[in-house]
C-alpha cells in the first residue's frame, strides 16, 4: 500500500509514521526546516503510549513520489483549492484522498440521497474550485479525535486520542476505506469505518463551530470559557442551534450539549487550533466551521442567531488582523 501524506505537520507527520510502523509505503511532503529534519532524523513521536522513530521518505516534490493507493490530506481546508499542484502528481484512477478536515466537508452532500443530493456549498467550495481539484467521487471521509503538535521540526508531541474515524459519502463499506483502516490500527491507531460518518462531523464540529471562534475573539483557552458563566452558555447555544441544523438535514449526533461541554472542560487550559492560528497571524480557519453551517441553515430554513453573530464578529477579526487577507 503506498501512502501520500500532503501537508505532514502534527496530525499528517503522525499518520504518517503510524502508517510506516505498519509496512506501508509513505511519502511525506513537507517543506523548510521540518522537511530537512524528517529526512534527517526521520518523524520522532513523543507519546504517552511510548515514543518511536519512524523513517518514512520525505520530499517536497510529488513528481518524485508517483501516483499513489491514498493520499492523506493533512492540509487546514482553506489550503484544499489551491492544492492541485501537490496532489494531481500523485493519482492514478484509483487513487482515493483522504481528508482529514474539522467542519463540513465539501463533499458533504456527495453520495446523500435526498433533496439536496449532489448540491454544492458555496462556503467551502467556492466556485466548485475545491471539487475540481479534488474531486468528490475520490473522497473519503476521516474526522480526527487524536490531538497532536509539532514540538520542533520533525517531532511530533501526540498529546491525546488515537481515533481516526472514516467512511464513504454514500455510506457503503468500501474496500478501500477496510484496507486503509487496518493499515492504521496495524500502526497502532484506532480507525472505525463507520457507516453514516456524518454524525460524527457533526459531534467533533459541536466543538469546533464555539470553542474556536470565541476562544479566538476573547484569546481565551477551553478551561477560560468553560469557567466563564456567559461564555459557556454562548457555546451551549451555538451547539443548540448546530444541532437543529443538523437534524435538519437527518443527523442526530448522540451527545448532548452538556456532555460535550463536560468533555471540552476537561481538556483544560488548551488554545484552539484558530486561536493559535491568529496569533501566529495566519488566516482563520472559519468558512468550514462557521459559515458553512450558517449557509447550510439558510438552506434548511433553520434559525440560528447565535451562530449568525459569532461569524459576523469573527469574520470581522479575520478580515481586519494580520490573519485576514490584505
Amino acid at each position: 500500500m503506498k501512502v501520500a501524506v500532503v501537508g505532514a505537520g502534527a496530525i499528517g507527520a503522525y499518520v504518517g509514521a503510524a502508517l510506516h510502523r505498519a509496512g506501508a509505503q509513505v511519502h511525506l511532503i513537507a517543506r523548510g526546516a521540518h522537511l530537512a529534519a524528517l529526512r534527517e532524523h526521520g518523524v520522532q513521536v513523543l507519546s504517552p503510549r511510548g515514543d518511536f522513530t519512524a523513517h518514512p521518505r520525505a520530499t517536497d516534490d510529488p513528481h518524485e513520489i508517483g501516483p499513489v493507493d491514498y493520499v492523506f490530506l493533512g492540509l487546514k481546508a482553506n489550503a484544499y483549492a489551491a492544492s492541485g499542484p501537490l496532489v494531481h502528481p500523485l493519482l492514478h484512477e484509483r487513487t482515493a484522498l483522504i481528508a482529514a478536515q474539522n467542519g463540513i466537508p465539501w463533499w458533504y452532500f456527495h453520495g446523500l440521497p435526498g433533496e439536496h443530493t449532489g448540491r454544492r456549498l458555496e462556503s467551502v467550495d467556492p466556485g466548485g474550485a475545491v471539487s475540481a481539484t479534488l474531486p468528490p467521487e475520490r473522497a473519503i471521509g476521516c474526522v480526527v479525535y487524536a490531538a497532536t503538535e509539532v514540538a520542533a521540526p520533525g517531532v511530533i508531541r501526540h498529546l491525546e486520542g488515537t481515533r481516526f474515524s472514516i467512511g464513504e459519502p454514500d455510506g457503503t463499506l468500501s474496500p478501500r476505506c477496510l484496507e486503509f483502516s487496518r493499515a492504521m490500527v496495524a500502526g497502532g491507531l484506532k480507525c472505525p469505518v463507520e457507516q453514516d460518518l456524518r454524525n460524527d462531523i457533526w459531534i467533533k464540529l459541536l466543538g469546533n463551530i464555539s470553542f474556536n471562534p470565541i476562544s479566538a475573539l476573547a484569546r481565551a483557552t477551553m478551561a477560560e470559557i468553560c469557567g466563564h458563566p456567559d461564555a459557556r452558555e454562548l457555546v451551549a447555544a451555538m451547539m443548540r442551534e448546530t444541532l437543529e441544523v443538523a437534524a435538519r438535514l437527518g443527523s442526530r449526533p448522540e451527545i448532548s450539549v452538556e456532555r460535550r461541554l463536560a468533555g471540552a472542560e476537561r481538556v483544560g487550559h488548551h488554545k484552539t487550533s484558530t486561536l493559535q492560528d491568529l496569533e501566529r497571524g495566519r488566516p482563520l480557519e472559519l468558512d468550514v466551521l462557521l459559515a458553512a453551517v450558517v449557509e447550510l441553515a439558510d438552506l434548511t430554513g433553520t434559525p440560528v442567531p447565535t451562530l449568525r453573530t459569532i461569524h459576523a464578529v469573527a469574520d470581522l477579526l479575520n478580515r481586519t488582523t494580520s490573519a485576514g487577507p490584505a
